[in-house]
Parts: C-alpha cells; sequence; structure tokens
C-alpha cells in the first residue's frame, strides 16, 4: 500500500512539475522561486500531514514571498534573510563558517546581539521559527501552521543560496553588479524546466539547529565559483554579446543574454538546481520535524479555508521599520562591532 502510494505520488509530482513550469513565468528567487520551493515541498510530507497541505497548498505557496514583503515594512526583518560569513572570516583569519557559534546564546555572548543582526541571523532565525511550528502544531493553531510554515520555507530557501552568504551580496565590491538576480532569477528561468527536482520523502531532523548551519556552510562552500565563473566568463564576452534587451510589461529591459547564460550555467554544472533541490528537502524536513516533535497531531479537522488568515494581518507589520535592508547599521544603544574591531579585540583568545 504505501510503496503504491509513493509510486502514485511520484508520478503526480512529475506532471505536476511539468505543468506548473509551463504555466508560470519566472520572476525572482524571491517570487516564483520561494513559491514553487515551498509548493514542491508540500510532496516530500507523509499521507497525515499532506491532506493538510495539500488542502492549503495554495496558501502556503502564495504566502512563500511574505518575509521579502516584509522588509521594508518589519523591524529587523531583513537580516533574517542572510548571514555575511566573510565578515566574520577577518575574525577569525580562517573560514568562519565552520568555527562560529551555532548556538544563539553563544553566538550573542561573543559578539552581542546587535553586532549579530547587523551581519545576518538567518541560521539561527531558521531554529526560532522551527520552534515557533512545533507550537503552532502542539496547539493545532491552524492559522498559525500555516503562516509559520510558509514563512520557514522562505528563510531555508534563502539559507541555501551563496549570495545569501556574504557581504558582496550583489557583485558590489568586485564589480559584478546584478550577479545576484542573474543567479536567482535569470538562471531558473531559462532552465528550470530541465531541473530534477524530486527529493523524495521528508526525514527526521535530530539536530535542526546543525542542519540550518549545514545549508549555510554548503551554500558558502559554492560562492567562489559564482562569482569566478561570471568573471571568466564576462573576460571572454563583448559587452553586446553579455547583455541583450527583451520585452516585459510592456517595456524594454536590459537582461543577460541567454548565450551568456548558457554558458555560466553550464559552468555552475547544476549548482542553481542542486541549491533548489537542497531547499524543497530541508523545508519538508523542518515542517515534518515540527509535526513529529509536537507529538503528530491529527490534521484531518483543519482542512476549513477560514484558517487561511490574512498575512497583513500579522501584527508584525504594524512596527516601523526605520532601518535599511541590508544597511549593516543600527541604532539601538548597543554596540555593534566592525570587523577591524572584533578581528582586534579577540585575536588573542585560542578559543576563537
Amino acid at each position: 500500500m504505501l510503496s503504491n502510494y509513493l509510486t502514485m505520488r511520484n508520478i503526480f509530482f512529475r506532471c505536476f512539475l511539468l505543468l506548473f513550469v509551463c504555466c508560470n513565468n519566472a520572476q525572482a528567487w524571491g517570487f516564483f522561486g520561494h513559491e514553487h520551493i515551498n509548493r514542491l515541498a508540500v510532496f516530500t510530507l507523509p499521507p497525515e500531514m499532506l491532506v493538510f497541505y495539500k488542502f492549503h497548498i495554495g496558501y502556503i505557496t502564495q504566502n512563500a514571498v511574505n518575509p521579502d514583503k516584509r522588509r521594508y515594512a518589519v523591524k529587523d526583518e531583513a537580516p533574517r534573510h542572510y548571514l555575511d560569513v566573510d565578515i566574520y572570516d577577518k575574525i577569525y583569519n580562517d573560514s568562519a563558517v565552520y568555527k562560529m557559534p551555532r548556538y544563539w546564546n553563544e553566538a550573542v555572548a561573543k559578539f552581542t546581539e546587535d553586532t549579530l543582526m547587523a551581519y545576518g541571523v538567518v541560521p539561527w532565525h531558521i531554529f526560532r521559527m522551527k520552534n515557533q511550528l512545533t507550537n503552532a502544531f502542539k496547539q493545532r493553531n491552524a492559522a498559525s501552521i500555516l503562516r509559520i510554515s510558509a514563512d520557514l520555507g522562505h528563510y531555508i530557501a534563502d539559507a541555501n543560496v551563496p549570495l545569501h552568504t556574504t557581504e558582496n551580496y550583489n557583485g558590489q565590491l568586485t564589480n559584478q553588479i546584478g550577479i545576484h538576480g542573474f543567479w536567482e532569477s535569470r538562471l531558473p528561468e531559462l532552465f528550470l524546466e530541465n531541473y530534477e527536482l524530486w527529493v523524495g520523502q521528508a526525514t527526521y531532523l535530530p539536530s535542526p539547529q546543525l542542519t540550518a548551519w549545514e545549508a549555510v556552510t554548503n551554500a558558502h562552500q559554492a560562492l567562489d565559483s559564482v562569482f569566478r565563473f561570471e568573471r571568466e566568463l564576462s573576460a571572454s564576452f563583448p559587452e553586446d554579446k553579455k547583455y541583450a534587451f527583451e520585452q516585459r510589461n510592456r517595456a524594454n529591459i536590459r537582461t543577460y543574454s541567454k548565450d551568456f547564460s548558457k554558458a555560466y550555467h553550464e559552468r555552475l554544472a547544476g549548482q542553481v538546481e542542486r541549491r533548489m533541490k537542497a531547499s524543497i528537502k530541508m523545508v519538508g524536513d523542518f515542517w515534518f520535524t515540527c509535526w513529529l516533535d509536537a507529538g503528530s497531531p491529527n490534521l484531518r479537522d483543519l482542512l476549513d479555508k477560514k484558517y487561511e488568515e490574512d498575512p497583513m494581518l500579522n501584527p508584525e507589520l504594524d512596527v516601523p521599520n526605520k532601518s535599511k535592508p541590508r544597511s549593516h547599521e543600527g541604532d539601538t544603544g548597543q554596540r555593534i562591532y566592525s570587523p577591524r574591531e572584533m578581528r582586534n579585540m579577540y585575536a588573542t583568545k585560542k578559543e576563537w
């Protein structure tokens, strides 16, 4: 019975994937990509969860982009999407992604909370959201389950993107401005229909906080090739061959040419596909883990559209955001240490 169910689900998944790719115009990883990841993660879940998530799949999909919508409206939202690992590399004089404190209280004790918020907190925030979703399952609060599931999927997907692990997130420090949208948007737009995105069943995560860090680590390990291959190809492509004009929404826009995109995508050798698959699997694993940790509550009697609350009613949206996303500035009164200050302060401490 279970094997037949899994076979049928695999067939349905593949048919749905083809239909979904053909019927949608790709936007950015923050829109089409996030929606795609959340939607496909639903099909990793066991039947006891699938009945609920599939019933509400429209909500889970459409609201995958809410955290991005809140970036300019909610205080402290922006740092939840990234971690500038290379800032900390300067402190450790080594690859900090392997040495940074994995748990929030330990990290605060070393760096101060405002310093962490200045350079991104995505792996720690994922664990915070994991606890929130577990509590929502325990309370069988369908509206919270849906809202937090959609948000958690977004942060997990961001943690799996190489350009969400660096201060040079859009190539602004290396004369490669635009590379963020190129990697996240243009490449999936052109090549997503060729991706194999079936990732199997969700599995339980014994250490979800460490899993969040594993995602950031794997993403950061891929960062060098993201910049290097673009730089090497740019040196061999004339400007008029690297870019092209395409019509979108009745306007001509300048974008990376299909030839340049194809060459870059081939150099990356499946990197975008691998990061997307890792995101889908991880989202499903986190949802499943939260449900199990909550005692595997029955979700069948929560199949009612009334639980699909308006995300704009989220009380967080009533908090004015005076900070600029990725500004690396703060005015809370707590000291934010610069990379130079942190390096000098802790240079003699062996535990670093």
